[in-house]
């Protein structure tokens, strides 16, 4: 993003978005959107929020652009692509709430170290092709990658950012006749205006990877069509034309993925990972035996590249020189200490082995094993049964529920049940028992002119189930509750259920429901709550219409009317119920009579 951000954006500081991201500070711009440092005031979290310009049009093709990225990112969860937690609309302006990144851009990795080691290399490729491969899978493409849009972790760790124009693979491809995405990392498909797919990422990463073997870029020009004309008809100098040192192998995956005859690229990241991942072994085998040879032990540098510690020796004098006679000799005794340790570490190692095996598998072999029949526990007292000495082979374990036919205390269920026989076992017998608390009763708190939020916290941790209905009230505050039933001071027994009515101002606001149907269920859950509406109940279900994650039916049509806070319920499909396969005897049973008898 371009550090430089307009005065006109700036209004924004201060502002709550949708009553829970505070905007604290702009930390980067773009060409359409600027992203901000926030504060999560429902979680308490820092976060960024990108949000669109004022000056981009409603109807501009940067918008749709914008939306695009809030829906595809919606779709992802990997560990090298930035967390999106959130997508909404304040006030005509859009905008997307992901994780907030500590670090630095690749891009300003290479400035201020130059030309990467393979290892570096290797490391940073590998996860942005992990990335890569999971948005594919998803059928996204990103269609801008390049070292500025991925973040370097302080533990190495990379993200990719910015799906700012990615699309789905599923879109009609149709040609633009506009190069979409950074001319430097653009694939020649992108270069000429065709349609993108997921090899024109790995293009991309392949011209990324070539960046950071090199420190250069394999193409620049005066102008950006110049550099666009060589994406599709030059040869990029190779690598090891710049340092001889890079390792061959690695040149060679950078080069066939930046191919520009598409065919000849790698055809899936999943493809390029598996040539990494042997170079990788290949690299490994290659370093162990020089490690092996260096008499001295070689450290770490913090960028992992490694170095061979020379140190100066000096001369043994005569007086510190060993006879032969006297090396004989410490030699043998070395030798039968060795001897000695290794014999009592394999007994110890055997002693330990055995006493395992005895008292996890062994000793059952040689002991019968102990078998009582369970009793019957089912209306005794609970804490009389926990107490009785007769029973101390067992170990309880009690939930409670509200039974006002039964005191409290009474067993009303056990698990096992009475008249089983069980093994006898030195953990003790479990046995599950389910009590009655009895009837109890609570005084209704009061809880007229409070925050119903707050109100509902306290009457769930009481035991109550609570039902809300907005009401329009200009004598108390919107959001506090106006009154309860039943009322407060009034008896009643846990479990019940509460009624709050709540004040929504002076007049009762509307809202458009938002269409749910065909998103997947945290993209439906965001519309739902971005629209001042309530997510009253999720339930999966079998569908043969929609792949498993989506939602398939929702309570209330797109588009209509109702009042804030109004609960909305949702179906998330399943995928289709799976088709029992028939057994022989009813493949049999089911065969015609003249088929039977054809012969």
């Amino acid at each position: 993003m371009d550090s430089h951000v307009d005065s006109s954006m700036e209004k924004y500081i201060g502002t709550l978005l949708d009553e829970r991201y505070e905007l604290l500070e702009i930390i980067g711009a773009g060409g359409m959107s600027v992203v901000y440092k926030a504060l999560c005031h429902r979680l308490n979290r820092y976060v960024a929020v990108k949000l669109i310009r004022d000056e981009v049009p409603s109807d501009s093709e940067e918008r749709k652009r914008f939306l695009a990225e809030s829906q595809a990112v919606a779709m992802l969860s990997h560990p090298n692509i930035v967390a999106v937690y959130d997508v909404g609309s304040s006030e005509g302006n859009e905008y997307i709430v992901m994780e907030l990144i500590e670090g630095v851009t690749l891009k300003d990795y290479m400035k201020a170290r130059g030309a990467l080691s393979d290892k570096e290399v290797l490391h940073f490729a590998t996860q942005t092709l992990k990335a890569l491969s999971h948005a594919h899978s998803k059928g996204i493409v990103h269609r801008d990658i390049k070292p500025h849009n991925i973040m370097l972790l302080e533990d190495g760790t990379i993200k990719v950012a910015d799906f700012g124009i990615a699309c789905l693979l599923s879109d009609d491809g149709e040609e633009s006749g506009e190069t979409i995405g950074s001319v430097h990392y653009a694939s020649p498909e992108q270069a000429r205006g065709g349609a993108a797919d997921s090899r024109s990422d790995i293009y991309s990463a392949g011209i990324v990877m070539y960046e950071m073997l090199t420190g250069k870029l394999p193409y620049e020009g005066d102008s950006p069509e110049e550099i666009a004309l060589q994406h599709l008809s030059s040869v990029p100098q190779k690598p090891s034309e710049h340092d001889s040192e890079i390792p061959e192998q690695l040149e060679a995956i950078t080069l066939k993925a930046m191919n520009a005859n598409i065919d000849m690229r790698y055809q899936s990241a999943d493809e390029m990972l598996a040539d990494l991942e042997e170079y990788r072994k290949q690299r490994s085998q290659i370093a162990a035996p020089e490690t092996e040879e260096t008499e001295q032990v070689a450290e770490p540098e913090k960028n992992e590249d490694y170095y061979v510690v020379n140190w100066d020796v000096a001369p043994i004098g005569r007086s510190g020189e060993l006879t032969e006679e006297k090396y004989r000799r410490r030699v043998s005794r070395s030798r039968k200490v060795s001897m000695l340790s290794g014999f009592f570490g394999v007994l110890i190692f055997l002693v330990v082995v055995f006493v395992f095996l005895w008292q996890y598998w062994l000793r059952g072999l040689f002991e019968d094993p102990v078998r009582i029949e369970m009793p019957n526990f089912i209306g005794e007292d609970v804490e009389h049964i926990k107490n009785d000495p007769a029973y101390e082979d067992f170990k309880f374990v009690v939930e409670t529920i509200i039974d006002p036919d039964n005191e409290t205390g009474t067993i009303l269920q056990q698990n096992p049940e009475s008249g089983r026989h069980v093994t006898k076992s030195p953990d003790k017998i479990r046995v599950e028992l389910t009590v009655s608390s009895g009837l109890v009763m609570v005084e209704m708190p009061d809880f007229v002119n409070k925050d119903y939020r707050q109100a509902i916290a306290e009457l769930e941790k009481l035991g109550f189930v609570v039902e809300r209905e907005i009401v329009a009230d200009p004598s108390i505050t919107r959001d506090y509750v106006v009154s309860s039933f039943p009322e407060a001071g009034e008896e009643l027994m846990v479990g019940s259920t509460v009624y709050l009515k709540i004040s929504g101002g002076p007049e009762i606001k509307t809202v458009t429901v938002p269409n749910l149907v065909g998103y997947y269920e945290s993209t439906a859950i965001n519309r739902i709550e971005s629209a001042n509406l309530v997510v009253g109940g999720i339930s999966y279900v079998n569908n043969d219409d929609y792949a498993p994650g989506v939602v398939c039916w929702q309570n209330i049509n797109a588009n209509a009317q109702v009042e804030e806070r109004y609960k909305v319920y949702i179906n998330v499909s399943k995928g289709p119920k799976e088709t029992p396969k028939p057994t022989p005897e009813a493949t049999e049973s089911e065969t015609p009579p003249e088929a039977t008898n054809e012969e």
